[in-house]
């Protein structure tokens, strides 16, 4: 038989695990590369619930599994090891463990690379870990544009806002990857698995002081927490120069506009920073970009509120280029490649940018059709 590889966390084994490994198993003989915990801490920013012993024991129980195993490497290719020994003739993983590097490694092993959508066995409901693991209600934050002019030596040379919204846990975005997971962090060490009521620009405020205690070298930007209390899409204005706070915050929860963001934006997954990647190095911070970048974040905002999709798009992309002319280690060679062949696949893409501060996380599309291998996200309501 032909021999396939999965590789994943499969922590706490549910229906949709089951699901996804009787159709890898239609491809041929599967072996399971599970996380190893620690591996698993260093991508997710926790432990699994269950111990790899325990996952590796599930796993072997099953039918559609003819061997699993623990693997050996680190970070997302961390079933490179296991890869070389048992030499598959399939990778097989379903869409939201797809990615660039994955893609690469099997094309230049000459592995064939099987992509499977997340479908529900016999009417089953959907079923992910990060649901059953948690409770945790606490969202992420995505910004749109804008990001950086929450930093005083940006906002210095320019006024303007940083656009961003509130992202429901649906998915179990990495550490590292620019959806605030370690604001998010924060927050849970501070109120466990909600935000409480009270004054929303009080409760962004106790957080972003307490992630950003006196002895910090390096300030978290304060949209981080602003962009995690504020639920809907938010206009976080930085109007007093040298300010780690915004002047004005501007919310808008209309629900017609939200749900036609959430019909436009995709994310393609593209990794996890590396260690030790420096975004600050080579930096070209000047009064032309910070306009730029002030001046699209902006023109973004009214798109959004217009629900003008082609104004929106090259806004994005706008906002974006402002930020890589500041800061060109945000983009490597590898990342502008796949913008490039992403576009060349599906040419309808009317704007991207990068989530976070770039090396890696996810590229951010725009689009009115959808986007292959891609994700997309729930935007938080308000509910007080």
């Amino acid at each position: 038989m032909r021999k396939v590889l999965v590789s994943g966390c499969f922590d706490m084994m549910h229906s949709g695990h089951i699901a996804f490994l009787k159709t890898a198993a239609e491809y041929g003989q599967v072996y399971a590369c599970i996380g190893s915990d620690e591996t698993v801490f260093s991508l997710k920013g926790r432990y699994p619930v269950v111990n790899q012993s325990e996952r590796k024991y599930c796993l072997d129980a099953l039918d559609a599994v003819f061997q699993a195993r623990v693997s050996r490497g680190d970070g997302h290719l961390d079933f490179l090891p296991e890869l070389l020994e048992i030499q598959p003739d399939i990778f097989v993983v379903n869409a939201d463990g797809d990615s660039q590097a994955k893609r690469a490694l099997m094309a230049d092993r000459g592995i064939e690379y099987v992509v499977l959508d997340r479908i529900p066995a016999n009417n089953l409901p959907p079923r992910s870990t990060t649901a059953l693991r948690t409770v945790c209600d606490i969202p992420f934050r995505l910004d749109l544009a804008g990001g950086w002019l929450d930093q005083p030596f940006v906002n210095a040379l320019a006024s303007g806002p940083v656009i961003t919204i509130s992202v429901e846990p649906t998915h179990d975005f990495n550490a590292r990857s620019g959806m605030s997971s370690s604001t998010r962090k924060a927050a849970i060490e501070l109120w466990k698995t909600q935000i409480p009521d009270g004054n929303r620009e009080i409760l962004a405020k106790t957080l972003f002081c307490f992630e950003n205690p006196p002895v910090t070298k390096e300030i978290a930007g304060s949209q981080d927490a602003i962009g995690l209390v504020f639920p809907g899409l938010n206009r976080i204005y930085y109007g007093e120069p040298n300010s780690y706070w915004p002047s004005n915050i501007e919310t808008l929860t209309i629900e017609e506009t939200l749900t036609w963001l959430e019909a436009h934006l995709w994310l393609l997954p593209l990794g996890q920073r590396e260690d030790g990647y420096s975004v600050l190095e080579n930096t070209h911070i000047g009064k032309e970009s910070a306009t730029a970048l002030a001046t699209a974040a902006n023109t973004l905002f009214q798109a959004a509120q217009n629900q003008d999709a082609i104004a929106l798009g090259k806004a994005m992309t706008a906002s974006f280029e402002a930020q890589i002319a500041m800061f060109p280690n945000m983009c490597t060679p590898q990342i502008q490649s796949t913008i490039q062949n992403t576009y060349a696949e599906s040419p309808h893409i009317l704007g991207h940018k990068l989530s976070g501060a770039g090396g890696g996380g996810y590229l951010v599309l725009f689009a009115e059709q959808p986007i292959p291998n891609t994700i997309q996200i729930k935007i938080r309501r308000a509910t007080n």
